[in-house]
């Protein structure tokens, strides 16, 4: 499947009046690799629990495979690993007639606020809502294979 989304830094909590859903994450990076940018991800999402496979960047484009597991053996996954995990929550809200995921992190990504909006095609159009700061979809250092390994409570600011 392929993924097309692009990535926000959120300047406000003006989102918040139009949540929809929000839900927990914790997420471990099993394998992720800056020379061919392949990552492999567990995922722990309320009583949930996903594998994924995510393939190199082009553009704003990547292939991705997920798929569900048993909870229990995604949380497992995670503490036997001792994989870098991301913790933060989702929240889910609609502006303009799309959908935009707003993920607030917790631990040691604390103050970051992220916001992505997937799309059908690399070309489509959408409308910017008033709270996006600027756009981060190409810097290497906001993606959450990333974060896990250098957290945002490290950076220079």
């Amino acid at each position: 499947m392929l993924e097309i989304e692009r990535k926000f830094l959120v300047k406000n909590n003006s989102w918040k009046q139009h949540i929809k859903s929000s839900e927990p994450i914790i997420q471990g990076y099993l394998a992720s690799s800056s020379t061919n940018g392949i990552t492999v991800r567990i995922r722990v999402t309320g009583q949930h629990g996903y594998l994924t496979f995510k393939g190199p960047r082009v553009g704003i484009s990547r292939t991705e495979y997920e798929y569900q597991v048993p909870i229990n053996d995604a949380k497992s996954i995670l503490l036997e690993s001792q994989a870098p995990t991301v913790k933060k929550v989702r929240h889910i809200v609609e502006h303009d007639g799309d959908e935009w995921e707003i993920d607030v992190y917790k631990g040691n990504n604390k103050g970051l606020t992220t916001a992505e909006i997937e799309l059908k095609s690399e070309e489509q159009e959408f409308k910017l809502p008033k709270w996006i700061k600027e756009e981060v979809t190409g810097e290497y250092k906001y993606r959450n294979s990333r974060l896990a390994l250098n957290p945002y409570t490290t950076w220079d600011k």
